[in-house]
């Protein structure tokens, strides 16, 4: 089975969890590290914050049900965990949430020769990101970023 349709599968599994639980689907993650496969998925509270009982908590309740559906054919270690502080930002409400903080976005292919973006995500809206980096705004297609998170600034 893809990566892709391992994650789609875990995707469908863990949303009546952490709905049950009042929390949210941050990530999910399925690659090799080593000679070892890892599944990670990334949670939150939608008000800020997850503890180690919520983590505990979903991952009984994810590995039951993995255990029930065995979508994956090969041996493998769950990992539940918060997203941290430098979280990912793959859905709406993630970059909603973070106007006004520092992000970092990577893009497909170069826009104005450019790959690479940090500065202040100004606003988000109708499918494109707006960024400020001090020197310019940026306006980023959705569809055109590889991967996007927010920046830790002390």
């Amino acid at each position: 089975m893809s990566k892709r349709k391992v994650t789609a599968v875990v995707e469908d599994l863990v949303k009546p969890i952490i709905e049950r639980e009042g929390l949210e689907l941050v990530d999910i993650q399925f690659v090799k590290e080593g000679a070892n496969w890892y599944l990670r998925v990334f949670i939150d509270r939608p008000e800020g914050g997850v503890d180690i009982e919520d983590c505990s908590r979903v991952s009984e309740q994810l590995s039951d049900r993995l255990d029930e559906v065995d979508p994956i054919p090969n041996s493998y270690f769950l990992e539940v965990s918060s997203p941290g502080v430098e979280r990912p930002l793959k859905r709406p409400e993630h970059f909603r949430r973070a106007v006004g903080k520092t992000v970092a976005v990577t893009t497909y292919e170069p826009l104005e020769g450019q790959k690479k973006f940090q500065g202040v995500l100004a606003e988000y809206g109708d499918g494109v990101i707006t960024l400020e980096d001090g020197e310019r705004t940026w306006r980023i297609p959705l569809e055109a970023v590889a991967s996007a998170r927010s920046v830790f600034v002390p």
